[in-house]
């Protein structure tokens, strides 16, 4: 496995977008990060972020973890996927997901990716 690249611009937009989240869903965690947990959550966000960019089908599988993972999280911890919350983080989450499960993406992984 080689890292080549940090972003790819031959990918979809759908994909450059949500590389993009990644990295900066990332930086927040690690801005937030007071635990183990908060530090392994913003790795995940890294490291999603560069299998995708190097077109590793492990990344897009892992991405699609760590896009779902917040909603998952919330539900463990407040018994709502969306409490807690803020409009602003809920968007970019739902984002998250929608870009990573948009049609063009998903087609465009199971051709290209390795």
């Amino acid at each position: 496995m080689r890292i080549e690249r940090w972003v790819n611009p031959t990918q979809p937009q759908t994909l450059q977008i949500a590389v993009f989240l990644f990295y900066f869903n990332a930086v927040f965690q690690l801005i937030g990060a007071l635990d183990l947990l908060g530090l392994a959550i913003a790795i995940g966000f890294v490291a999603a972020g560069v299998g995708i960019a190097n077109e590793y089908k492990w990344g897009y599988l892992l991405g699609v973890v760590m896009a779902f993972m917040p909603f998952l999280l919330r539900l463990a911890f407040f018994g709502d996927p969306i409490a807690g919350a803020g409009v602003l983080g809920l968007m970019f989450d739902v984002a998250l997901v929608a870009l990573l499960l948009h049609p063009q993406s998903r087609d465009y992984q199971r051709i290209w990716f390795k």
